[in-house]
């Protein structure tokens, strides 16, 4: 049964005609409202993950729940299709479940407060926000168990329920869900932090409303909508062909010793709407790498690809999702059945975006983005310090972005461009460990035309005793090249112990014991490269060189020889002669070795065993 809009004031809203000024005004404080609530966040939220790296995600969406702003896509359309309750003025909803609002969040870990805008008796609006917390209880510090098998283990898992109702606010239930958490102060600033965000965009949305009135508010918002469905119409017609195409990566390994784990989509263009057919992905996991993948995200997903691809002008929202028709296999990675572990989604969620770069450059090559956005890493560190006061760290790391049209990837960024990296300042002040380098990683980026990005390559010395967990991928199977470009390297995490010994450790670990004086290597992939390599400029390979971001030896990958601390032109350009030969015509995608020649290679070239095929319960 459908959510009870309750509204004092059900007069319906009476559409406007809204001249080109007033729509731009309107859109444009939409964009600074929510702009202003990712300001609030920070200035509000105390966890690192939060305050520092942005982990938070804003929402404003029409008096429907379609989106107008944001970045997630909305989910409060099927939200309100499966909530059984009211909605009233001065409720707020408050929710952690993926399983309750069909994968909108994606792990527990992501809790979300949804707040009605009423203005005179009627529902013009909601407000939105989710941030990852760093810790809700379960089975290891920071509640992302690699080894959990079932939800359960992962922490409080919280169903939707008001938080505030008809503007009273519920103490017992946050006290209760607080109780839950190792850093119960950090998770109630930070939720604290989410509800004043949505209480200021809810703010501005009536400033607005009584600006410019409710009917042309409302209108401008359907504008807003309708215009984004005619301009992805269009992209749809010039960039997607109606026979299919099929790409398919490749999720390295669960952390149990199992994968890599398929994925599979097709898609193609049917009566004016792109399909995407995920159709031959592998089932789910027994681990936590699983992604209750939500139709609508996805449709903001291939929507944001498509935009920063093709038309980066336009402004996304929700209005083009008629145009999209996602279809997931239920019991698959992306559809896991409940009571499925979900902590470890990162992995997919990123390597979603490679599959999309390689759907969508098929059909025109030269729009084609290498592999690279591939995950997220985690790190956590936590134990008791000297004073017995328990810490517990939880960061996210960056890798190289992939080679791409317009240029190279950026060495060392994060998946999501509004991430940003904890300084290391802060790092050093709050918790018992030191930087001790912070770096890119020299010809990690593979080679091309336009270079891939670097990895980092971060040394985490730590002070006290305790234990750490990992969360990363491509390190079994490397991230792709493409139109001539060569693959990326792979990820690796390395402990040197405080005698000396050197142990390569997985990048999927979890509660691994550390002393005082370890030092850990945390080493990201790079990027793949795109284009012709031997056709890269050799004085900027040079100048890179100088910079530490391409070595002499990595210099030949470009076919150019550096001697004596300059381009050889002779014999560089005797090396790509001899290169173009052997090699012959580039293909479109370099994988790099197959499968099976990876497993073969794998404990020789990373230190480690190859993981097994998995087998599933159900094959």
């Amino acid at each position: 049964m459908p959510a009870q809009i309750i509204q004092a004031n059900e007069t319906p809203f009476e559409k406007i005609e809204i001249d080109p000024v007033t729509l731009e005004v309107i859109e444009n404080a939409l964009r600074n409202a929510r702009i202003e609530m990712d300001a609030t966040l920070v200035r509000t939220a105390m966890s690192p993950g939060i305050r520092e790296q942005g982990d938070a995600f804003p929402l404003i969406a029409d008096h429907k729940g379609r989106m107008i702003v944001g970045q997630f896509g909305s989910y409060i359309g099927p939200f309100l299709e499966g909530y059984e309750g009211t909605v009233e003025d001065g409720d707020m909803i408050f929710l952690s479940d993926p399983y309750s609002v069909g994968g909108a969040i994606s792990h527990c870990n992501d809790w979300l407060v949804l707040l009605p805008v009423f203005k005179d008796g009627r529902l013009i609006a909601y407000t939105s926000m989710f941030g990852h917390q760093s810790d809700i209880g379960g089975m290891v510090p920071g509640s992302m168990p690699i080894h959990a098998t079932e939800i359960f283990q992962e922490g409080v898992r919280i169903p939707p329920v008001k938080i505030w109702k008809k503007g009273e606010y519920n103490e017992d239930l946050i006290k209760l869900v607080m109780h839950q958490s190792r850093m119960p102060d950090w998770c109630k600033a930070d939720l604290n932090a989410l509800i004043a965000s949505c209480r200021v965009a809810a703010n501005r949305v009536v400033e607005m409303a009584e600006r410019f009135g409710d009917d042309i508010f409302v209108s401008a918002t359907n504008l807003l909508l309708d215009r984004n469905y005619r301009a992805m119409q269009q992209l749809i017609e010039s960039s997607i062909g109606e026979t299919p195409v099929s790409f398919e990566d490749y999720i390295c390994d669960d952390g149990m010793g199992f994968g890599p784990y398929k994925i599979k989509c097709t898609m193609w263009k049917e009566n004016g709407r792109v399909v995407l057919d995920f159709d031959g992905t592998d089932p789910q996991s027994q681990a936590s790498i699983n992604m209750l993948l939500n139709e609508n995200m996805m449709r903001m997903f291939f929507g944001i690809y498509m935009i920063m691809v093709f038309d980066p002008q336009i402004l996304f929202n929700d209005g083009y999702y008629p145009l999209i028709d996602i279809r997931i296999p239920e019991g698959s990675l992306l559809k896991p059945k409940f009571p499925a572990a979900l902590s470890g989604r990162t992995h997919v969620l990123g390597r979603l975006f490679d599959i999309m770069g390689g759907l969508l450059g098929q059909k025109t090559p030269e729009f084609l983005n290498a592999a690279g956005f591939s995950s997220s890493p985690h790190l956590f560190y936590a134990g008791h310090d000297k004073a017995g006061k328990w810490f517990q760290l939880f960061q996210i790391g960056f890798g190289g972005i992939p080679g791409r049209p317009m240029g190279d990837g950026p060495d060392g960024h994060s998946l999501f461009p509004g991430f940003t990296n904890v300084p290391n300042e802060f790092l050093e002040r709050y918790f018992p460990l030191e930087i001790v380098k912070y770096e890119t990683v020299a010809d990690s980026g593979g080679a091309g035309l336009h270079r891939g990005g670097n990895g980092i390559n971060m040394v985490y010395r730590f002070y006290e005793p305790g234990v750490i967990a990992i969360h990363d991928d491509r390190w079994f199977v490397p991230p792709w090249g493409v139109n001539g470009g060569l693959p990326g390297k792979r990820a690796k995490k390395i402990l040197t112990k405080a005698d000396g010994t050197q142990i390569v450790v997985g990048n999927k670990l979890e509660d691994y014991p550390v002393e005082a004086g370890d030092e850990l290597q945390f080493i990201t992939w790079g990027g793949g490269g795109w284009g012709d390599p031997l056709e890269r400029d050799p004085a900027l390979i040079l100048k890179e060189i100088g910079q530490g971001l391409v070595t002499e030896t990595g210099a030949l990958d470009y076919g150019v020889v550096i001697k004596d601390g300059t381009v050889d032109e002779n014999a560089t350009e005797e090396l790509r002669t001899r290169m173009r030969t052997e090699r012959g015509d580039v293909d479109v995608f370099n994988f790099g070795p197959d499968i099976e020649t990876l497993r073969a290679n794998c404990l020789e070239e990373t230190g480690l065993p190859a993981p097994k095929q998995p087998m599933w319960r159900n094959a």
